[in-house]
């Protein structure tokens, strides 16, 4: 219809799960080093006598990694997560307003509505990534100047050694805290971005364009994080461990509150909330610019997915 706007037209499926994979994925490039210096401060105290540096800070610990092991270190792994975008992002939140959708069955869409979309792609997307989680995790924990030698030299080599050394099901260790923590992070940035969104739009606050994208990400981003980050610290030890080291993830946790006491349930929150922070900016953004821009140009999205 010649009348309808890019914004007001409804983006197919298609259009949604290829905007938010190709989003989450220039939002990973981009924010991977933050990413990686939250896996570094979330694995430090673990073994206290490894001679690894104290990391401190989000900056200094970023530099630290660079001066000594090189700018490199500092996106080993990417490709694992590169592929972690496009395997689960892509569909836990290309799916969301579908999700929505089919459990408000045409109602108004409420705050329950909202909450089991979020629970639904947040814990079909764990099954589906958890693989290139497990990978990205070990390949950004690993020095070659700290602790043991590093186990793996690419991303490709980490899923074979881990499959011939652990079994397949090596490839999904951690899954329920991974489950525990994308559920949250996906529940509560989506729920929280939607309902920060339909508010500044709603009453006139600002309009559905770029501030309000940037505002809604930045509020999700802090939900998200604080809610999640005792998950996603045990999610990390528990994924980047030895075979034996832990019984469980529930024993990787006790060991921690034992060990290092409360706090350590929120090392790396810092580079945590400003990684996913930043990430929620920049791929929001470029994921309701890309819908729009997909719609008016008419192109046919579905087929490339």
């Amino acid at each position: 219809m010649e009348g309808a706007t890019a914004a007001e037209a409804h983006p197919t499926m298609g259009v949604k799960i290829f905007s938010a994979g190709l989003a989450a994925c220039v939002a990973d490039v981009i924010t991977f080093p933050l990413d990686t210096a939250k896996v570094r401060q979330q694995i430090q105290g673990e073994c206290p006598n490894s001679g690894a540096p104290k990391y401190k800070g989000v900056l200094r610990t970023v530099l630290t990694v660079a001066k000594t092991e090189g700018p490199l270190k500092l996106y080993n792994g990417l490709p694992a997560g590169l592929q972690r975008q496009i395997s689960s992002a892509s569909l836990r939140i290309g799916l969301y307003d579908t999700a929505r959708e089919y459990f408000t069955e045409g109602r108004e869409t409420s705050l329950g509505g909202k909450i089991l979309a979020g629970l639904t792609t947040g814990g079909v997307s764990v099954f589906i990534g958890q693989p290139t989680e497990v990978a990205k995790v070990r390949l950004q924990a690993q020095s070659h100047l700290y602790g043991p030698k590093p186990r793996y030299t690419g991303t490709y080599n980490a899923y074979r050694i881990i499959v011939t050394t652990e079994g397949l099901s090596g490839l999904w260790k951690g899954t329920t805290p991974n489950l525990a923590r994308n559920v949250t992070i996906n529940c509560t940035e989506l729920v929280a971005y939607d309902i920060m969104k339909d508010t500044l739009v709603k009453n006139e606050i600002l309009a559905d364009d770029l501030p309000c994208h940037f505002m809604s990400a930045v509020f999700a981003g802090f939900c998200a994080t604080l809610l999640s980050s005792p998950m996603d610290v045990v999610k990390t030890r528990f994924v980047n461990s030895t075979p034996g080291q832990y019984k469980s993830a529930h024993n990787c946790a006790m060991t921690m509150f034992i060990k290092e006491g409360p706090s350590a349930f929120f090392k790396g929150l810092l580079p945590s909330f400003l990684r996913l922070a930043s990430w929620n900016v920049i791929m929001y953004v470029c994921f309701e610019k890309l819908k729009q821009e997909l719609m008016k140009s008419g192109q046919p999205a579905d087929s490339a997915t």
